[in-house]
């Protein structure tokens, strides 16, 4: 390793990856230019260490600039390294990790950088959705090289010196640091929706570690599964009572409490992350009404509506999955869609990508609808008519165009005009009735929109019996260059 090992690029990397299994590439390549008193300048490794290791035995690719080298600052050489590492990668179908700690463009070599810089988004693109890209800031990551954890995978944060922005707080109308802090860790969770995790510089190592353990090496590889120690079979008690916050039910449905949240605190009415099911890595999207703390305790409660953010946050997992041959499960949990003016603005495309992204998927999906699935709104969510291979329901579960007292108030507004004092006995009495021929699990079963209705404690052992009778799916989609939704 170059001399730079003992300053935080160098330990990031001795943390992150297994012990000794580091080899660094272009440990002597420096700056090239020479203006602006350049020459007098020391580059060593021109600001970014850049190489190959192993994490848990799987090969990884990692770059970690050097704040310590002019703040970190992307210069020609400082891109080029990146770039090459990714041309490696791609070769080899391995992730990518980048440890950002970045001060910019280096204003001294200007166009050189810029050019070199730009080379850089290609490469992302061109490694989209071939090798995972795993980016975690540390330090400041600003202007164009805020692109690049957005281009990633998935993006951790450090919780307390971390800045992300395209454009620095004080440089917004109207806004200052104090006023809102547009580049700290917190508004990137939160607000944008690039961030997955936020936590200090140990866990979020861990964590990376972690992700590349349950991830294919590439989109092509089916090597992405464990040894399952749990009972295949095993009975999830009491599982109905946790579905409200899907995180704490996940938990309880896959292998021995394994689950990794994506963008947990970005949209929360929509859950995206990863569980491990008979050792295979699963991706999953649901919809929570519920959050619950550490403790157990309720801090936040959700109208079982899609959001904008949520819908797009879903999009965007599902797109992920079904890059990387990751099945996708669903626990539907949906009355409509949440009626607001902001909403209103984006409401639309973001489901309608929502859509896209789950009627495109090849991968095996199924959906598991455990409470109330009304109207458009549920079509949206990997329904049966958008191409889930199967789909169940809890018995209490509800299916149809809206819950049946409203129906009724619709469809009997003139008998019930002249009921008088027997409206409400009028609306109960139909409303029961319609319930049992529209909206129940049974009348959808009959229709063939459930393929079949099971207890909540079997849903565990029912998944995982799925999934292996879908393991060898195969499914093809009309000859084009892409989608346009």
């Amino acid at each position: 390793m170059s001399n730079t090992a003992q300053v935080s690029a160098g330990r990031r990397i001795e943390a992150l990856l297994d012990d000794n299994s580091f080899v660094e590439i272009g440990g002597y390549v420096t700056a090239r230019s020479t203006d602006f008193n350049m020459q007098d300048k020391e580059t060593p490794a021109d600001g970014v260490l850049t190489g190959y290791g192993t994490i848990d035995g799987n090969l990884v690719y990692v770059y970690s600039q050097d704040a310590t080298v002019l703040g970190g600052s992307v210069g020609e050489m400082h891109a080029k390294k990146i770039n090459s590492l990714y041309a490696m990668a791609m070769k080899m179908g391995a992730p990518v990790i980048g440890l950002i700690d970045c001060a910019g463009m280096r204003l001294q070599e200007s166009t050189d950088a810029l050019e070199a810089f730009g080379g850089l988004y290609f490469n992302q693109a061109q490694a989209s959705g071939v090798i995972p890209q795993i980016s975690a800031v540390f330090g400041s990551c600003g202007g164009g090289m805020a692109m690049v954890p957005a281009m990633s995978d998935f993006t951790f944060m450090e919780e307390k010196k971390a800045k992300l922005f395209v454009n620095s707080p004080n440089a917004l109308d109207g806004n200052y640091t104090e006023k809102c802090d547009t580049a700290a860790a917190k508004f990137a969770a939160e607000e944008t929706g690039i961030v997955d995790m936020v936590a200090d510089e140990a866990a979020i190592l861990s964590g990376i570690r972690e992700l590349v353990g349950i991830l294919p090496a590439n989109n092509e590889d089916n090597m992405s599964y464990d040894e399952c120690a749990d009972d295949l079979n095993r009975i999830c008690e009491n599982l109905d009572g946790y579905i409200a916050d899907p995180a704490l039910a996940l938990s309880v449905i896959s292998d021995n409490g394994f689950f990794f949240e994506a963008k947990s605190a970005y949209a929360r009415e929509m859950v995206t992350g990863l569980i491990r099911l008979n050792g295979n890595t699963v991706g999953v999207v649901a919809n929570r009404t519920v959050l619950y703390d550490e403790e157990g305790k309720e801090t936040e409660k959700f109208d079982a509506v899609l959001t904008a953010d949520g819908a797009a946050k879903a999009a965007d997992f599902v797109n992920f999955c079904d890059a990387f041959e990751i099945p996708v499960v669903t626990f539907a949990n949906v009355l409509g869609y949440k009626a607001t003016a902001c909403q209103e603005k984006k409401m639309a495309k973001a489901v309608s990508k929502m859509v896209y992204a789950f009627a495109n998927a090849t991968v095996p999906k199924i959906n598991v609808i455990t409470g109330e699935a009304y109207g458009s709104a549920y079509a949206a969510m990997n329904s049966k008519s958008l191409g889930a291979d199967v789909v169940y329901a809890w018995p209490g579960a509800s299916i149809g165009m809206m819950d049946a007292s409203s129906a009724v108030k619709i469809m009997y507004a003139d008998e019930i005009a002249s009921a008088a004092g027997e409206a409400n006995a009028l609306i109960a009495d139909k409303a029961a009735e319609y319930a049992s021929l529209q909206s129940s699990a049974v009348a959808a079963a009959k229709r063939g929109y459930v393929d079949d209705i099971i207890e909540p404690q079997d849903t565990r052992k029912r998944l995982i019996a799925a999934l292996e009778m879908l393991f060898t799916k195969r499914e093809d989609r009309p000859a084009k260059k892409h989608g346009t939704v």
